[in-house]
């Protein structure tokens, strides 16, 4: 093991996970997390099989404990140069207390411990979606208390209670929504080490997770965003990986605490009202 090695992290072990790993990993040493032991071994074997040198750590994001692990693995390995968090769950895959605690929490944990980790120069992305974007799903004053609230003690605030939020797809648009307000928040001490985060919000991509929702009868939106595509067409996990290289490259060194649209135009059309619906 050379000790100088740069170390991309992936956390995530999905189809958008091992497109970013393939994409990002020539020439590093990949740390490959995830909760689903087999959905990991899977990917592992597959980016092995590509020939990437890989490591597999079960993580469980909605632990600090489980994600200081996973950091401690990671530089261990090298010099952390880059973060992806690709892990969530779906609108429909989960209770909103699940949502809440795995698609919120965990990114809020994930930009502290792993942030701790990163080498100057270093850059990190988390992979959100476009219902962050949406009409917003708090007030002001909320996303003011979320943005300045300890991580361990969000799940606790008063407008997150069950009570507040009684359905899986309004915990969702709230998660995606923190996710934004997260990166924002993280990219002043990541900044301080010399690296940079953004998030990418993607609308429907042809992923496992997406065709998986509008069979499950997930709304109207859904449907309405993929007629609406300027781009004609669903996007990839290619599209997303492409997105995530120009964020963690070079050529976007003066770029951080932003959210990159990646939605083929469906966002511009539900805004214009193109889409037949209001956002």
């Amino acid at each position: 093991m050379i000790a100088t090695r740069e170390v991309l992290v992936v956390i995530g072990a999905g189809g958008v996970g091992q497109a970013i790993a393939r994409r990002q990993g020539s020439g590093k040493a990949v740390l490959v997390a995830d909760f689903s032991e087999r959905r990991l071994q899977t990917a592992a074997e597959r980016l092995i099989a590509d020939g990437h040198r890989i490591a597999a750590h079960v993580v469980d994001v909605s632990s600090r404990e489980s994600l200081a692990a996973l950091a401690i693995r990671a530089a261990g390995l090298g010099r952390v140069t880059q973060v992806v968090h690709t892990t969530g769950l779906s609108a429909n895959g989960g209770s909103p207390a699940e949502t809440l605690r795995v698609d919120l929490l965990g990114v809020a944990l994930m930009l502290e411990e792993l942030g701790d980790a990163m080498a100057a120069g270093g850059a990190g992305v988390v992979v959100s979606s476009t219902p962050g974007s949406l009409s917003p799903p708090l007030t002001r004053e909320q996303e003011r208390i979320l943005a300045r609230t300890p991580a361990d003690e969000l799940l606790r605030l008063p407008f997150l209670g069950l009570e507040q939020v009684a359905d899986c797809g309004t915990a969702h648009e709230i998660a995606r929504r923190a996710n934004q307000i997260h990166v924002q928040r993280a990219s002043l001490p990541w900044g301080r080490r010399g690296a940079r985060v953004n998030s990418i919000s993607f609308g429907i991509a042809s992923t496992s997770m997406s065709r998986w929702e509008p069979a499950a009868g997930s709304g109207a939106f859904p449907r309405a965003r993929t007629d609406a595509f300027d781009a004609g067409r669903l996007g990839t996990s290619d599209d997303i990986a492409a997105a995530a290289a120009f964020l963690l490259g070079p050529d976007s060194t003066f770029i951080t605490g932003i959210d990159l649209l990646v939605d083929g135009g469906a966002m511009a059309g539900v805004r214009s009202g193109h889409a037949g619906i209001r956002a």
